[in-house]
């Protein structure tokens, strides 16, 4: 009796070739059945091993499945192929010519423009802690799941997930894409690179634009930026973290503002806090920005947790650190005063024009 599996091979290439052959994700979704699925050449000669003897038919049915695995990895390999092209097209299409443009005549007087709040805040904040011995870095606001949450320590499930309400992308890539809703993934790609090019220690501030699903209120943003700090060096104490975050306070907003540290919960901290300065708006007195605390939150911090250590291969007992994150948006409200958030996105000129 001739076996089922005589042409396999033959069968295998033919299959391969039509995986190659496949110049989209809509035609790889509508072949996929008859590739793989019940109604595969592969599914047919599944149920012919059942005219086999039972001693030929464990050693075939092992080397259909090594086939089938063969021609599923293809496939998933041509599906990644084709997700990247088909998105580099859509962006390459969505790519502005800006060589075309033509300045129109201004038939009203023109002023000279200035940096906006927002950016003139961050560049001050740079120079601070320049000043104070760090460097500055930058990273991606299209993150991987893994960056945003699995590295530093939120695994897939764990409540603290909930702490970030996220806008999810859909790129047609096989693993989960965000919009970063924290600069703490930029930690880990510096931690990373740092490992690679044997760069240690780490003193770095990390600047940047932040995306969550919040409701705009006077104190929040959908679309905001962050400054994150990181120190990842030999012997780094909880007293050092608190004392970066006292100098910084009172080169930036001046010396009769205070500090304090109050404890909270951070997945990639431990132990973590909340760092709350002065109302520079009320003077501590209370006021509807501050809600009658006198105290104003900008952001959180703590010594990195080990498992964010390991997330990147560093060794926990050689190394230790901190890391802090606040709100820029939030310090240029409580710099210059600005009641409510909100008018830092309305593009209200006479706002604007204050700040020329």
């Amino acid at each position: 009796m001739t076996s089922p599996l005589a042409n396999l091979q033959s069968q295998i290439d033919e299959l391969l070739a039509r995986i190659a052959s496949l110049e989209s994700l809509e035609a790889l979704r509508a072949a996929e059945p008859s590739l793989t699925g019940k109604r595969s050449v592969l599914s047919s000669l599944q149920k012919s091993l059942g005219g086999l003897a039972p001693e030929e038919r464990s050693d075939a049915g092992a080397t259909l499945q090594g086939a089938r695995r063969h021609v599923e990895i293809a496939l998933e390999d041509r599906r990644v192929e084709l997700a990247r092209e088909e998105r580099r097209i859509r962006l390459q299409a969505d790519r502005l010519d800006l060589g075309d443009v033509v300045v129109q005549s201004v038939r009203w007087p023109a002023t000279v423009g200035h940096r906006g709040l927002v950016p003139s805040t961050q560049r001050e904040l740079e120079d601070v802690f320049v000043g104070m011995g760090f460097t500055v870095a930058d990273g991606p606001e299209v993150e991987s799941d893994w960056y945003n949450f699995e590295a530093l320590n939120i695994p897939p499930a764990h409540p603290a997930r909930g702490m970030w309400d996220t806008f999810y992308v859909d790129l047609g890539e096989p693993e989960t894409v965000v919009l970063r809703t924290h600069t703490s993934p930029t930690q880990i790609h510096l931690m990373e690179l740092a490992l690679a090019q044997e760069a240690l220690p780490i003193h770095s501030v990390m600047p940047g634009r932040c995306y969550r699903r919040d409701t705009p209120d006077a104190r929040h943003l959908a679309t905001f930026h962050q400054i994150e700090g990181l120190v990842v060096d030999r012997d780094i104490t909880f007293a050092d973290l608190a004392g970066v975050i006292e100098t910084f306070t009172r080169s930036y907003f001046g010396s009769d503002i205070e500090s304090r540290l109050r404890p909270a919960y951070f997945p990639f901290t431990e132990p973590s806090a909340e760092f709350e300065i002065t109302c520079t708006i009320c003077r501590g007195d209370g006021c509807r920005t501050c809600s009658q605390t006198g105290w104003i939150e900008l952001g959180g911090c703590g010594m990195l947790d080990p498992a964010v250590f390991s997330a990147v291969g560093l060794d926990a007992d050689e190394w230790s650190g901190f890391a802090f994150g606040f709100g820029i948006d939030r310090c240029a409200q409580m710099r210059y005063q600005i009641g409510d958030m909100r008018a830092l996105i309305e593009n209200d000129v006479r706002f604007l024009g204050q700040f020329s």
